[in-house]
């Protein structure tokens, strides 16, 4: 049986990675994390701005994009707008992936516990909010990778049945 490759979007939020004073690591490590069944269609470093953000994500869910990944702006700094640009775009929230995002993170450190982190769908597109660190976003990834291609699966209307253990 032939599997599905999905298209996703990149969008890095960070300041200093956008004025290209600190180099971003997590373009590469979200490409080498999620492998052949996915194709990045669209990458793209912004600034923390709220309204920059909310607007990238929305122009990313116009274009039909089916998963969109952001990494950064998900912690306790004023500049960390990403979780609320999220939130201004989704339709349907998805607390499980949030959770289970957490966890990941919590398994590996208590400071997972200050993620903010959030996704959701809006139409035709899943939003999954990342930290920043390379590092975790990899271990992120890789701990949701199997369900996330099912969810993908049931949001694009490739399956119509939930798979059984």
């Amino acid at each position: 049986m032939k599997m599905n490759t999905f298209d996703y979007a990149i969008v890095v939020a960070s300041d200093s990675r956008s004025l290209e004073q600190r180099k971003d690591l997590c373009i590469d490590v979200v490409k080498n994390a999620l492998g052949e069944e996915f194709s990045c269609r669209y990458e793209k470093i912004i600034s923390d701005d709220k309204q920059g953000i909310t607007d990238e994500l929305l122009y990313l869910c116009d274009e039909e994009i089916p998963l969109i990944i952001t990494s950064g702006g998900t912690g306790f700094s004023p500049r960390d707008n990403t979780p609320e640009a999220t939130m201004a775009v989704i339709e349907r929230p998805t607390p499980g992936l949030s959770e289970a995002l957490r966890l990941i993170s919590l398994e590996k450190t208590p400071f997972g516990m200050l993620s903010r982190g959030v996704s959701g769908i809006r139409s035709k597109s899943l939003i999954i909010n990342l930290p920043g660190s390379p590092k975790a976003v990899k271990e992120s990834l890789e701990g949701i990778k199997g369900p996330l291609i099912h969810g993908l699966e049931i949001l694009l209307g490739l399956v119509g049945e939930h798979k059984s253990n």
